[in-house]
Formats: C-alpha cells, structure tokens, sequence
C-alpha cells in the first residue's frame, strides 16, 4: 500500500518542478526582452540626441 502511494505521489511532485521550470522560462524570456527594449530605446535616444547636436552644432 505504501509503495502505491509513493508510486502515485512521485509523478506529482515532479510535475510541479516541470511547472517551476517552465514559469522560470518564461520568466527569463520576458527579463531579457525587456533589457533588449530598453537598450533599443538607449540607442534611440543616442541617435537622436547626435542629429540635435549636429543640426544646432556643438557648444563651442
């Protein structure tokens, strides 16, 4: 009776891992495209910034 129990109750346990693994995916995935966007909208703001300084020149 006890091995059936514990039978049935590894296959749980170890599901609920896959889940963590998975939430930690996809987790990670978000944290990087937001990195990624913030890094694009950096560059952006870089570009930008040199097209103004060039237009009004240098504060020489």
């Amino acid at each position: 009776m006890r091995l059936a129990l514990f039978t049935l109750c590894v296959p749980l346990l170890c599901s609920g891992c896959a889940v963590v693994a998975v939430a930690d995916a996809a987790v990670t995935v978000v944290a990087t495209t937001v990195k990624v966007g913030a890094k694009v909208v950096g560059a952006t703001v870089d570009v930008g910034a040199a097209g103004v300084k060039a237009v009004v020149g240098g504060g020489d």
